[in-house]
């Protein structure tokens, strides 16, 4: 049976993804990359330094083992959502996203700590016959 800190986490994990996502596509949706105007302390300028801090942390190696590489890859993108909450609470009225922004933040940091911990627990690399178990259903990507 799996932990009830582990099943929070998740659950929460989901939430938040989903959020983060949302706010990513806006943001990439309404053309930032392009706004000539956006001033590195603008709120478009701290976004865009923080997408692009996020996308080099997560770009992590193939290690072999999933578990160890999800949650490698999700602490930075986890941070970048942390970064973009706090320029929203800098610049943002909305109190709607505001009350977000501060959720996302706390969520956010709480499942860091768990993936950091469970990083530390877990070998970089699969055992090789861990790699070979898994089995694909026919036509799946493998």
């Amino acid at each position: 049976m799996m932990p009830v800190a582990v099943r929070t986490f998740l659950k929460r994990s989901r939430f938040a993804l989903v959020m983060a996502t949302s706010l990513l596509l806006a943001f990439a949706a309404g053309g930032a990359s392009t706004n000539a105007s956006a001033t590195p302390d603008s709120f478009q300028g701290l976004m865009e330094a923080a997408m692009r801090r996020m996308h080099i942390a997560m770009t992590a190696p193939d290690t072999g083992n999933p578990d160890h590489d999800f949650a490698a890859m999700m602490i930075p993108h986890h941070q970048g959502a942390i970064d973009m909450a706090e320029i929203q609470l800098r610049f943002g009225k909305d109190e709607r996203l505001r009350r977000l922004a501060q959720g996302i933040i706390v969520e956010q940091r709480q499942e860091i700590v768990v993936m950091q911990q469970v990083l530390e627990t877990l070998p970089a690399q699969s055992s090789a016959t861990d790699a070979h178990s898994h089995t694909h259903p026919k036509g799946t990507v493998r």
